[in-house]
């Protein structure tokens, strides 16, 4: 069966088709619905507070809108493996493996953090310090007259 695009099936408004360079008014549609969809599940989630826990409605809409990359990676940017040899596909692997490893690393180390951070009450700091830089603080209502010797007492 011939279309107006020169016998060949698959071809959209724009002349592409199939063959990974560009997509039909039909996958344009169902990639905005799938959007629409992927995007009102999670607002409807967090609206209806259907999860007690708020780690679990993080993790939900996480899950969400990684499907939702995908979607748009492949209705909208025309991604799979038979668009310029695989290696659209293959840069774009890279640089999520490449994200991953940045993202969890960074996590890994601000979890960490705490653990590898010096105590502020460690023992013998205090030795260390000048005498004039120690807290030196009462905790009665009391001025300290010692700091400003030609100022008079005030109430």
């Amino acid at each position: 069966m011939a279309t107006e695009h020169g016998g060949q099936h698959g071809h959209g408004a724009d002349g592409h088709g199939a063959d990974g360079h560009g997509g039909s008014l039909r996958d344009y549609v169902t990639g905005f619905v799938l959007a629409v969809v992927l995007t009102a599940i999670p607002f409807w989630l967090v609206m209806n507070h259907t999860f007690s826990r708020p780690g679990v409605t993080a993790a939900v809409i996480l899950v969400f809108a990684a499907v939702q990359m995908i979607v748009h990676m492949i209705y909208f940017l025309h991604m799979n493996t038979r668009s310029e040899g695989g290696w659209s596909l293959l840069a774009l692997l890279f640089t999520l493996m490449l994200v991953i490893i940045a993202l969890s690393g960074s996590l890994w180390v601000m979890y960490h953090l705490n653990d590898n951070m010096m105590p502020a009450d460690m023992p013998g700091m205090g030795a260390t310090l000048p005498r004039d830089t120690r807290d030196t603080r009462d905790t009665h209502d009391t001025h300290d007259t010692h700091a400003m010797p030609n100022m008079p007492n005030m109430p």
